[in-house]
């Protein structure tokens, strides 16, 4: 048993470490690991049928056109024009204006809109200006469908994609409500546009943004499929072709944003976080944790942590969820909102994540007035999901 705990953290701590580098060999590697020290009889098998698993080759379909998407929206200038034709009044926009960039998966994203919120924030204080463009910047990963951090989190609880989001939007309008009140509060001037309303230059992006999830939920309802995943390959692949008619690009333009996103790391890595849940489920692991006193609390706190110290949700997602299933079975919806939520706290506040650390270096702040700004919301974010954990698991006894 000794060794196998060693197996389990050595596992752990070497998946942890590569994620900093690349998160799909972090996975391959934590799985050899894993299935060295758990299950050395199985472990080829379980690789192979995890990568040849249809849920795995769609799933990485879709990952890796994701990232396409958002560098044709950036590339042909179409979500300039969706943010400059947003006639909202100035708190609004520095809410809206960050979590519909934040839509992009792309490295850096969070200079997109810094500048928005430098320009819009006039007056507010530079530390204030870093909570609201990391806060509102990522608020939306908790709904939007797709999200690879959402698609991974859910695959991993062994749920399907939209069943959490009701209870995940009740976590949303909450840290709306927590956003404003810390980083929005006071009179600030109205928002002043130079050109004219268009409609027209309105529409198309928001077209692009929501016409994947709209078509996959209805794909999935209509029609009878081998796996739920074609259908979300099917969506996303037409609204990358929306995007593309719509920016008029050439093949050369394609090209060059195609080599820009890397897509290709999106799908490698899908493939290791498959190979990784194939492999930890297939293990003993269960045996290790079946008689470890561990509570749904404590997963929370776990959870947190992980995403801290890696500056992820992905990495987290694919150790907590599995080890919730098995030590306590299938996991409740409001249970996996909350879980994925303590996640999410521990991404947006630490200086790991990439975000975090180049809104500071833009507005050149300290981390220390940072954290001064995030500690509030964050703390009273954790109580009261613990709060609501408690609560939800000793109704389930």
């Amino acid at each position: 048993m000794l060794v196998e705990w060693m197996g389990f953290f050595l596992s752990m701590f070497v998946l942890l470490v590569l994620s900093q580098k690349n998160l799909g060999v972090a996975m391959f590697a934590g799985a050899i690991i894993l299935g060295i020290f758990l299950a050395p009889e199985s472990l080829p098998l379980k690789i192979w049928e995890s990568l040849i698993n249809p849920t795995t080759i769609f799933l990485a379909g879709v990952v890796s056109l994701i990232p396409i998407i958002g560098g044709v929206l950036n590339e042909t200038g179409q979500m300039d024009r969706l943010i400059s034709n947003m006639r909202v009044g100035r708190k609004l926009f520095l809410m809206l204006s960050p979590a519909l960039v934040g839509l992009l998966p792309m490295p850096g994203g969070a200079l997109l809109s810094a500048p928005l919120i430098d320009k819009a924030g006039a007056g507010i204080p530079h530390e204030k200006k870093v909570g609201i463009n990391i806060w509102f910047r990522h608020i939306l990963y908790l709904v939007y469908p797709l999200s690879a951090d959402l698609i991974v989190s859910t695959t991993a609880a062994g749920i399907e994609l939209y069943q959490p989001i009701p209870y995940l939007s009740i976590i949303l309008l909450s840290s709306l409500f927590l956003g404003y009140f810390f980083f929005l509060g006071g009179k600030l001037r109205k928002m002043e546009y130079k050109e004219k309303f268009s409609l027209r230059e309105l529409f198309p992006p928001l077209a692009i943004l929501f016409i994947a999830p709209l078509l996959d939920l209805l794909l999935g309802e209509i029609l009878v499929l081998p796996t739920r995943e074609i259908a979300t390959f099917i969506a996303v692949l037409v609204s990358l072709t929306f995007a593309i008619l719509i920016g008029k690009l050439s093949l050369t333009q394609l090209r060059r944003i195609v080599v820009k996103a890397k897509p290709w790391n999106f799908a490698f890595m899908m493939m290791g976080i498959m190979v990784f849940l194939g492999v930890f489920r297939g293990s003993r692991v269960f045996d290790l944790f079946i008689n470890t006193p561990i509570t749904s609390s404590m997963l929370f706190g776990i959870a947190f942590l992980l995403g801290f110290v890696t500056g992820r949700i992905v990495t987290p997602a694919g150790i907590v969820f599995p080890i919730y299933i098995m030590k306590f079975g299938q996991i409740s919806l409001p249970v996996f909102a909350l879980i994925y939520f303590g996640i999410f706290l521990g991404y947006i506040i630490t200086p790991v994540h990439p975000c975090v650390s180049l809104t500071l270096a833009s507005f050149k702040v300290d981390l220390k007035n940072y954290l001064k700004i995030m500690i509030r919301p964050v703390c009273i974010s954790v109580f009261m999901s613990l709060l609501v954990l408690h609560l939800v698991t000793s109704m389930s006894l």
